[in-house]
């Protein structure tokens, strides 16, 4: 409504947002009606609603009519406006895909190519990546082939001859036998490559690649760690012919002794690399060589059941006794001497093992410790839960003869009563047998070469071995 313009109708009211025309028309007919007449006039409210709707057409007709050139004239220049902003968008919108066209040419396609490029370089890095780790898996595998062939004596030019005690001699490559390890451990090292910065990634999916491990890298590994075991079983420095008047055995040359020494050293070495690593990897310090350990108790358990089968034969036959004495107390010897050897032997540098950090310089008492880790005997003296190899061997005799003497007491007859009447001289016998093998020849322990081989080196205070052995035997004599 326009201002001036005096109107009856209360357009306040109807434009009200909370304006309801149920409370508007009850307003109304109270406003008509008396309330207490008993008929309803509807008619006079009705009128009245009639009437301000004819008042509010008549009043909009009146302000349209005065309007219209104006809500024309407003209308149109709203429709120009609009349509000088639809042609100026519509040209931006034409420069927009211009540049997007233009920047589609010029930079994604680019990307495109440069993206194709990039694949195909990565796709040719990871070729000429796999082509080198399979050329060098080539070239390891013909330098394992060449080690092979010095360690079976075959492609050397020299004949395969072996030794006096009739072991293999040391000029057939024993020496080789820890370079061949090594040469495993990165073929091993390349085969178990897991990620694409790893050296031999991939290498499973070349067929030549798992037709050399399979046909010639594993049946190497297998026949080197066998090499190297049988070297260890084989490992003897003394002679288990004695005079018959039960002396000591004759002790071993320095030129034999370096020649056992040279063939035990890579042994151990190959077996120390060879040992299986945890999934987890392993430290230097917690490494355990597994293959090696198991080699030399298996060494150890073979000599203490033969020495107690030699014994426990002897003890039904007494007139064997001295010599079966002699090859026990040479057994004694052979492994003092691995003891000595093992104890000087440090274990070489494993590849995948990792390292033990810390630049700080040690104590003395943590520099002993750590040399005495890094020996090849710490490990077995640990899994033996023992100080000394001749002691555990002594001990673990002893332990085994007690049960066979009661057998034979246990049977009686002849072997028994001949074992009680000659109790005082098997108490001597062993006593002096177990104080015999004590005296391992100076060559034996590395001595320097300008010492006589018969020279003899007390390897410890062993009277308590001594008591231990004449107890378990000479011990069910008496019950």
């Amino acid at each position: 409504m326009a201002e001036g313009e005096p109107s009856y109708i209360d357009y306040e009211a109807f434009l009200d947002p909370d304006f309801s025309p149920a409370s508007f028309a009850n307003t109304l007919v109270l406003s008509t009606n008396n309330a207490t007449d008993t008929p309803l006039d509807l008619s006079t409210p009705l009128s009245r609603v009639l009437f301000d709707l004819q008042e509010i057409d008549s009043h909009i007709h009146t302000l349209t009519t005065k309007s219209a050139l104006p809500l024309l004239s407003h209308t149109q220049d709203q429709s120009e406006a609009a349509e000088r902003i639809l042609k100026e968008t519509g040209t931006q919108i034409t420069s927009v895909t211009q540049g997007y066209e233009r920047l589609e040419k010029e930079v994604v396609q680019k990307w495109k190519a440069a993206d194709e490029a990039r694949i195909a370089a990565e796709n040719s890095l990871a070729t000429v990546r796999l082509a080198r780790a399979v050329g060098r898996c080539l070239t390891l595998g013909r330098q394992l082939e060449s080690q092979v062939g010095e360690i079976t004596g075959r492609g050397t030019g020299q004949p395969s001859t072996t030794g006096a005690d009739g072991a293999p001699p040391v000029r057939e490559g024993f020496r080789a036998l820890e370079r061949a390890a090594y040469t495993i451990l990165n073929l091993r090292q390349m085969f178990s490559a897991t990620t694409e910065d790893d050296e031999g990634y991939g290498l499973e999916q070349v067929k030549v690649m798992r037709t050399l491990r399979n046909e010639f890298v594993i049946p190497a590994e297998n026949m080197v760690k066998a090499r190297a075991q049988q070297t260890i079983n084989r490992f003897s420095l003394t002679s288990p012919m004695a005079p018959s008047n039960g002396h000591a055995p004759v002790p071993s040359s320095y030129k034999q002794v370096r020649d056992a020494r040279a063939r035990l050293g890579p042994a151990a070495a190959t077996l120390y690399l060879l040992s299986p690593i945890p999934k987890g990897g392993a430290t230097v310090s917690d490494y355990k060589p597994e293959l090696l350990l198991s080699t030399l108790q298996g060494y150890m358990h073979t000599a203490i059941m033969t020495s107690v089968n030699g014994l426990a034969k002897s003890l039904s036959q007494l007139p064997t006794m001295d010599r079966t004495l002699n090859e026990v107390a040479s057994r004694c010897q052979d492994i003092a001497a691995l003891e000595s050897f093992l104890r000087n032997l440090r274990a070489p540098t494993h590849p995948l093992l990792g390292s033990t950090g810390g630049d700080e310089p040690l104590a003395d008492s943590e520099t002993t410790a750590s040399v005495n880790r890094t020996n090849l005997l710490q490990p077995l003296l640990t899994a033996l839960d023992t100080s000394s190899l001749p002691s555990y061997y002594w001990r673990s005799l002893a332990s085994s003869l007690t049960s066979r003497v009661q057998e034979i007491i246990s049977r009686g007859g002849v072997s028994a009563r001949t074992l009680r009447s000659n109790r005082d001289r098997l108490k001597t016998e062993i006593k002096e047998c177990v104080l015999r093998a004590s005296q391992v020849s100076a060559a034996s322990l590395l001595a320097e070469k300008g010492r006589s081989g018969t020279d003899t080196v007390s390897v410890g205070n062993w009277e308590r071995e001594a008591a231990v052995m004449v107890s378990s035997v000479v011990g069910p004599l008496g019950r």
